[in-house]
């Protein structure tokens, strides 16, 4: 697949511009700009410490530092695709919104942190890198039974972790060290403090919400031993977790010592470790805007009956809107063939779009 120069000028300008923000980079690569650990590594060559350190000796991890961030990228867009800015990582106005404090920087920064935590992770749990492998669980006190949960004996169940538990502080480790890579001191320190906040924030929503998983073990049906393990959330409640974060997120300021962070205003509690946070209000994306990083909505599609940000009243800046009719082809009355074969017809779809003027 050819890349559109305008895609790689973009993730070059960004490496040159800012070479200890490796977010510029990795959502480059899951635009996708490049998916090769090697060629990932030369572009990171301006990187120092442990980040240096696992390009030149551990390439297979960075390999699935960059899935988890291509992960993110499908995420975002997956969450934000009804609303008048949908993560689109495609053109060059994206550069303007990752040089912002906004509250879409926010979401960026902590969706891409929680993929690479969850890309990371899941590898291990697959046998795909040596470093790592299932969970440790010798160590952890055995496994509560649920409420709900019932035994044909009904007492006296042996629970034991056991099967292949999701080791996800490595994953953890390993997107604090090539995510909270280290930033120049001076001005762009309380952004600097605000990133990794939001960084932190992301790789929890994976890290804090692990969940238990049993079977049962036992003669004709019978539970008497319950093993269990811990495996990690759907990516997809990671981010529509997130996404409730970025509807609540915090807005902040510097500390009067310039090296922590206030809310702003009065009465507002601090934000927590699992909250978002942002210091500068978002545009209203309703018009093109290179400074902003602002496509505008005109001609996206819109919902002309809901009342949310799909709706078209929203969506279009009450602009207005206009209704078109395509006709398209989809595979339709698929049936398979033994062996191994499916074969579709073609059908013509009707379908009625509501586009922003």
């Amino acid at each position: 697949m050819t890349i559109p120069l305008s895609r790689t000028q973009l993730a070059l300008f960004f490496i040159l511009l800012c070479p200890v923000n490796i977010i510029g980079l990795w959502w480059a690569v899951g635009s996708p700009l490049v998916m090769d650990p090697n060629s990932i590594c030369r572009k990171t060559k301006r990187l120092a410490g442990k980040q240096a350190e696992l390009c030149q000796n551990q390439p297979e991890i960075v390999h699935e530092v960059a899935k988890g961030a291509k992960l993110g990228v499908r995420e975002c867009q997956y969450q934000f695709r009804f609303r008048r800015w949908n993560c689109t990582s495609q053109n060059k106005y994206f550069g303007k919104i990752l040089q912002q404090d906004i509250r879409e920087t926010a979401f960026v920064y902590a969706i891409t942190a929680a993929g690479v935590t969850h890309t990371v992770t899941q590898a291990c749990s697959m046998g795909e890198l040596l470093q790592c492998g299932c969970e440790a669980t010798r160590s952890r006190a055995p496994p509560r039974p649920a409420s709900s949960s019932t035994t044909t004996s009904g007492e006296g169940v042996k629970w034991e972790w056991g099967g292949c538990g999701d080791d996800v502080e490595f994953g953890y480790e390993k997107s604090k060290q090539f995510m909270d890579a280290k930033r120049k001191k001076g001005k762009s320190d309380i952004r600097t403090l605000i990133d990794l906040h939001n960084n932190e924030a992301g790789r929890l929503a994976v890290r804090n919400y692990m969940r238990t998983e049993c079977k049962c073990h036992g003669l004709s049906g019978s539970c008497t031993l319950r093993t269990c393990w811990k495996k990690m959330p759907h990516f997809r409640e990671v981010g529509d977790r997130l996404l409730e974060r970025f509807n609540g997120a915090s807005k902040v300021m510097g500390g009067n010592d310039g090296k922590t962070l206030v809310p702003v205003g009065q009465n507002i509690k601090p934000p927590s470790k699992q909250d978002l946070i942002y210091s500068a209000e978002s545009p209203d994306f309703c018009s093109p805007n290179r400074k902003t990083g602002s496509l505008g909505t005109r001609g996206r599609m819109c919902n002309s009956t809901a009342m949310d940000v799909s709706g078209c009243d929203l969506l279009c800046c009450e602009r207005g809107y206009r209704d078109e009719t395509v006709v398209f082809e989809e595979n339709c009355l698929c049936r398979f063939h033994w062996c191994c074969v499916v074969q579709c017809k073609k059908c013509s779809v009707r379908k009625e779009l509501s586009l922003c003027h």
